[in-house]
């Protein structure tokens, strides 16, 4: 795994840990819009913007929904916006398969506070990187994830090969990740690993933990496997096009 740097401990309590590193080439090949696609790039870390009670109550928001599938390997999945939900080697529409049952799982109070953190992220990385966050659009996939140690049955559940999310999924620009539940107390392995020239750049989740980077190779990154426990996070991701863009889900 080459040298190991870590830049958030899970003891750790970091108000604002930004670092700048230089862009990747891949958003040259993609339209640019001014005032929003990266010319900083980087990769942040913050412990002050989601209190520790928020994140319990949107991990029980993805407990609730995930309890209704899941999938057959280690890696879950559940997405308000698509309605996307593992359900054993495959995925339903969470609101075509229960349909008015819905109501009986998530509250408008969910829902209201899920925009609340999303639009708190959206802004703490408008900041970080100095553009406007009217700029920026919600993108998909946006999801939650439930991740345990369950040996993977399909592709989907290999969550730990390295990847670019701009090459993986095109209209990413800035991704961020909000952890819900704590390294080496829920679970163990899962951590976030930057892939550096040289060097590995890790995070350790710690619920109410936001990181947040932007999408290009300059961030190549991947999750180690997790050993033991129960790993919840939600992915919030960003694009500056807005012919990418996707509404906050409703109930």
């Amino acid at each position: 795994d080459g040298v190991t740097e870590v830049l958030a401990r899970r003891g750790d309590s970091l108000r604002d840990k930004f670092i700048e590193i230089p862009c990747s080439e891949d958003y040259d090949s993609h339209r640019r819009f001014e005032g929003c696609t990266p010319r900083r790039c980087g990769r942040g870390v913050t412990d002050a913007l989601i209190t520790q009670e928020e994140a319990e109550r949107i991990r029980r928001i993805a407990e609730r929904g995930l309890s209704l599938g899941g999938s057959d390997g280690g890696a879950s999945i559940l997405d308000l916006h698509s309605g996307a939900l593992s359900l054993g080697k495959h995925f339903v529409n969470l609101y075509r398969y229960f349909g008015d049952k819905i109501q009986d799982i998530f509250t408008e109070e969910d829902f209201a506070l899920y925009r609340d953190v999303r639009q708190r992220v959206q802004e703490r990385i408008a900041q970080a990187f100095g553009i406007r966050s009217a700029s920026m659009y919600l993108t998909k996939p946006t999801f939650f994830s439930r991740i345990n140690s369950t040996e993977a049955k399909t592709t989907h559940d290999e969550y730990w090969h390295p990847h670019v999310d701009k090459v993986t999924y095109g209209s990413f620009d800035y991704t961020s990740l909000l952890y819900l539940s704590d390294y080496t107390e829920d679970f163990g392995g899962g951590r976030f690993i930057f892939m550096d020239a040289g060097s590995n750049k890790t995070i350790e989740p710690r619920a109410g933990r936001v990181s947040f980077f932007t999408s290009g190779s300059e961030n190549l990154h991947r999750v180690e496997k997790v050993h033991w426990g129960t790993r919840y996070a939600i992915t919030i991701s960003f694009t500056c096009n807005p012919a990418h863009g996707i509404g906050d889900p409703v109930l």
